[in-house]
């Protein structure tokens, strides 16, 4: 009766993931994408990002290098070098998901899909028919109304900047504005970042947030917090920057990352009648299915949990569930993440407030030392470690870091976590010495918070 078993509109993590799992199990799959095949996290988004990251660990690790007997030269960055470099790398990434789609006996069609009605795609002039049909649009940098908008750039074009700016404004206090903060202050740039909140990383665990904060500012990001963006004004040589607290900031570059918004429009979802949240959210049940019975959605436009590994799973429990006949969901308990700041952060579980509403009565354990390279480096960095633990089932329900290797080491605390481990289980493995990460297992007294 259709063209396809399987029709999939938007070419990201979750949409290839879905769309080459399915043909191993005899479905007749296609996908369209009217950009790059690999969506935000391959293209302008985790990969690029980290890829920059590193390049902002340099400077730090010439300057720790002095103390363990290393004399290097006149270190000098090119902004080009890392451009072209990371370009290449998106580019050959690309290639690589091509490859795979191919591989896998999935069609790729080239443009913008839109529902024509619940079974039928048009895509361009073309229009094909399918059993199932999956929505993997992703998400969509947010920008606000406010006069000058048009001179601000988002994380979409943060990577192709002609020139490493020496003054950059980030508007934001969630972990992209904090990530690229980051990179450009370590870069050489002069950073103010400008939050709504009195902390950054709003969701995070309250000691995450103060820790993290406290890093940023020794290493010289200027934080404005409690205030928000009224004006952006050019200038010949500037961008001058209004704030409604009546100050102004001269910058070279505004960077918005305010947050993004399900990218949902203009694809035909309210003509099929798939209902949506009012930021544009799709819509889905434990499943990922719509309320159009033959209609699912999977990754950030459904705005569950915005996170690339996550989209995957959404799209590999769906292509079981249908094609395979081993139905599954999702569980988005002990789901781990990382910031990649400087230092970063790694995180999985609950945060401290979360964890008490959940379990009642919960123990704390918290660490925070020099790390053992910072003892002889000279560098003043501290790590923050932390450990949530329901007391009456004695479950460690969340893990926290800030510091090297955050995000992996939480990785793998995340495993044991989701093994149901309880802190009589940590404590009772040895770990490798000397690291970060057997604070974890030898954290033995609880943390008393001065009240």
């Amino acid at each position: 009766m259709y063209d396809y078993d399987l029709f999939v509109i938007g070419a990201g993590s979750g949409g290839v993931a879905s769309s080459r799992r399915a043909t191993p199990y005899g479905a007749r799959a296609a996908i369209c994408e009217n950009s790059r095949v690999g969506g935000t996290c391959v293209i302008r988004g985790c990969i690029p990002k980290k890829l920059f990251s590193y390049a902002a660990h340099v400077p730090e690790e010439i300057r720790d290098a002095r103390n363990f007997g290393w004399t290097i030269g006149n270190a000098t960055f090119n902004w080009a070098t890392l451009v072209d470099n990371t370009a290449k790398e998106v580019d050959r990434l690309n290639g690589i998901y091509e490859n795979m789609l191919r591989d896998a006996g999935v069609e790729l069609i080239r443009g913008q899909g839109k529902l024509v009605d619940p079974h039928t795609v048009a895509v361009g002039d073309q229009k094909v028919t399918a059993e199932t049909i999956l929505i993997a649009t992703g998400a969509w940098p947010a920008m606000p109304d406010i006069p000058g908008i048009e001179y601000a750039v988002t994380s979409n074009e943060i990577f192709t900047l002609e020139a490493l700016p020496k003054r950059m404004v980030i508007v934001g206090g969630g972990y992209i504005a904090v990530e690229f903060a980051c990179i450009f202050n370590a870069l050489g740039t002069e950073v103010t970042e400008v939050i709504r909140a009195d902390n950054v990383l709003r969701g995070f665990d309250t000691d995450i947030r103060l820790h993290l904060e406290a890093e940023m500012e020794r290493e010289g990001i200027d934080i404005r917090r409690r205030t928000q963006v009224s004006e952006i004004i050019k200038h010949s040589d500037c961008l001058l920057v209004k704030c409604v607290d009546g100050s102004h900031i001269e910058t070279d570059v505004v960077m918005y990352a305010t947050g993004r918004a399900p990218n949902t429009r203009g694809i035909g979802l309210t003509e099929a009648g798939v209902e949506l949240r009012e930021n544009g959210a799709v819509i889905v049940d434990s499943g990922s299915r719509t309320n159009v019975p033959n209609i699912y959605a999977v990754g950030d436009c459904t705005d569950r949990k915005n996170l690339t590994p996550v989209a995957i799973t959404e799209g590999r429990a769906l292509v079981e569930t249908l094609y395979n006949n081993n139905p599954m969901t999702v569980d988005y308990d002990h789901i781990p993440s990382a910031v990649f700041s400087n230092p970063p952060v790694g995180t999985v579980g609950l945060t401290e407030v979360e964890a008490k509403k959940r379990y009642g009565e919960i123990t704390i354990f918290r660490s925070t030392f020099r790390p053992l390279k910072n003892t002889v480096s000279g560098n003043t960095g501290r790590t923050m470690m932390k450990l949530l633990v329901a007391k009456e089932s004695d479950l460690v329900v969340g893990c926290h870091m800030v510091g090297p290797d955050a995000p992996e080491i939480v990785q793998m605390v995340a495993i044991a976590m989701n093994c149901g481990a309880t802190k009589k289980q940590f404590d009772a493995t040895i770990g490798a010495h000397p690291t970060a990460g057997e604070e974890f297992m030898i954290m033995y007294k609880p943390f008393e918070p001065i009240e």
